[in-house]
């Protein structure tokens, strides 16, 4: 297997429970137990390690059966049904996204990324030259997806949504659709998201708030200028493992959407700097991966995976810089959240499996 990409991905996994320590241990001491959050994390990490020894096994083509993909599709859709229906749905700060069972709860969107990723590797791989057609190559494939994107905003939910959308139509680029269809698809893209972002109040403020989240420090630009405080604060080199004063009541989810700005603020430039470099190191060592797979089903898979993985990241690092709307996305292998961490450990398992089985120079 690539043990270039499973030691990056071990590093970010050790430093990730390194930031969740110092963003959770302040607020765990009220439980009397400071590394309470690690320890769940560290449970995640365990699950995740099992999933992925099954899933590095796995011949990768096996989730390429149309049974095994229409499956994973139905599930998702099942699973995204049931989140949005009042009383079923967890509901939490205004979104319904999470499921709860036997005391454990996750979110369907996870499960449903994964799973649109299959459907268009499989999809994609056997459309041959019809992807080179828009109305009857591409948007067909698109169907999918779509319905997931749909599905997902009435948790609601743009963050994770748009990104099944971004990675499926990277996807399609992949697997050789024309510039100008893509062109096509990308200017409606941003006609959508422009009248979405725009047609509720609140989601206008939140809007607003990332274009001068100073101006509205009293609500919606809040955890936005508090994010910037614990950069500003970092410095070159940080203010040191566990320094940063954001965690203590100012900065809220430090451990989530926004554990970026503790990285920021412990670590400093020099931190943010090593973990984006962490990430792009990651992403180049499974599209490496993809483009020495021998089949297009592989390739796009692969592909899929690791963008899937790298695009919620640079979303997620871009929101928290400011430079991005703000949006409740998690930072992948750091943030707090068991079961997106196995989900995507499983995911990355398969990945591993591409480069052993896939590669035209087999390791």
């Amino acid at each position: 297997m690539d043990k270039t990409l499973l030691t990056i991905m071990i590093v970010l996994l050790m430093l990730g429970l390194l930031t969740l320590f110092s963003a959770t241990y302040y607020k765990a001491l009220d439980t009397g137990d400071p590394l309470s959050e690690v320890k769940k994390q560290l449970f995640g990490v365990a699950v995740g390690a099992i999933a992925m020894f099954f899933t590095c096994r796995i011949p990768y083509r096996f989730w390429g059966k149309r049974k095994v993909v229409v499956g994973g599709v139905i599930i998702s859709a099942v699973l995204l049904l049931l989140v949005v229906i009042p009383g079923v749905g967890v509901y939490i700060n205004g979104s319904r996204r999470w499921l709860s069972v036997a005391g454990i709860s996750f979110q369907p969107g996870e499960f449903a990324k994964y799973a649109a990723v299959l459907f268009m590797a499989m999809t994609l791989s056997v459309r041959g030259k019809k992807i080179k057609k828009l109305f009857s190559g591409i948007l067909p494939v698109l169907v999918v997806p779509g319905i997931m994107f749909l599905l997902i905003l009435e948790q609601p939910n743009l963050s994770t949504a748009g990104t099944i959308i971004i990675v499926s139509v990277l996807m399609v680029m992949l697997a050789g659709a024309k510039w100008r269809h893509m062109a096509v698809l990308g200017t409606a893209g941003l006609i959508v998201g422009a009248y979405y972002a725009w047609s509720e109040e609140y989601r206008r403020e939140r809007l607003l708030s990332f274009m001068d989240p100073f101006a509205k420090m009293s609500d919606e630009g809040y955890q936005l200028s508090q994010s910037l405080i614990a950069f500003g604060s970092g410095g070159l080199f940080g203010m040191g493992l566990g320094q940063g004063r954001q965690k203590y009541a100012y900065l809220p989810y430090p451990e989530s959407d926004f554990i970026f700005a503790i990285v920021g603020e412990d670590f400093g430039l020099a931190g943010c700097l090593a973990v984006i470099f962490l990430f792009v190191a990651f992403m180049l060592a499974g599209m490496r991966i993809a483009l020495s797979c021998e089949d297009k089903f592989g390739c796009l898979l692969s592909a899929g995976i690791v963008g899937m993985i790298s695009v919620q990241a640079f979303i997620n690092m871009g929101v928290v810089v400011g430079v991005l709307p703000t949006t409740g996305l998690p930072l992948p292998f750091f943030s707090a959240g068991g079961t997106s961490l196995s989900i995507t450990m499983a995911a990355v398992g398969i990945v591993l499996n591409i480069s052993r089985y896939g590669s035209r120079n087999p390791v």
